[in-house]
């Protein structure tokens, strides 16, 4: 499978957003182990203007430090004291947007996303839709972690993309992001796409 060019991440968020659907996320691990999932769910953060960017009103901290470099690099942040989240960095270097993952369609890897899922559910009722079916869920799933925070996704041999098929417009949903009430009106913004 090939891999995107440097110049395909360089668009805004919104337009990368709806154009990672349909590709394919692969996490290889230390053992050679190839974990992989079609993007079916993605949301769009704009930067400094967004009230919901990590990055919004200009904030450049060590966390969100990824969101400032070029684009194609992966921004992994922890959440909640218990969750990891990976986003994909858009635009150009000083231009703080990303593409948050939200859900995959798992490809390769499922017994082993599997395992790295269990936990107060058996890992023998985990049905394949339910790995990797939220933002947090598929960082578990994939083994991915702030290591991975700034993974250049183009030329990396732990974490990157591949070509995977090109959803049609028609069938891509847009809604409001979820889980950010408090950005006042960038919460109500149909920033979040799915594959219908």
């Amino acid at each position: 499978m090939s891999r995107f060019s440097r110049k395909y991440y360089q668009h805004d968020a919104q337009t990368l957003a709806r154009a990672l659907l349909g590709q394919v996320l692969v996490r290889v691990l230390a053992d050679g182990t190839r974990l992989a999932g079609r993007i079916i769910e993605t949301e769009a953060y704009l930067g400094v203007e967004d009230k919901a960017a990590h990055s919004f009103g200009g904030r450049h901290t060590p966390r969100n430090a990824a969101m400032w470099g070029p684009a194609g690099h992966a921004y992994v942040y922890f959440i909640y004291g218990m969750h990891y989240c990976v986003n994909v960095v858009s635009a150009t270097p000083g231009d703080p947007a990303a593409v948050l993952l939200r859900a995959l369609e798992p490809l390769e890897g499922l017994d082993t996303m599997r395992r790295h899922r269990a936990g107060r559910i058996a890992a023998s009722r985990l049905r394949d839709r339910d790995l990797c079916s939220g933002p947090a869920k598929l960082a578990q799933a994939l083994a991915i972690d702030r290591a991975l925070d700034h993974a250049d996704l183009v030329m990396g041999r732990e974490l990157f993309i591949e070509r995977g098929v090109q959803v049609p417009p028609q069938d891509i949903v847009a809604t409001p992001r979820i889980g950010i009430g408090y950005a006042q009106e960038w919460a109500q913004k149909p920033l979040r796409f799915v594959v219908g």
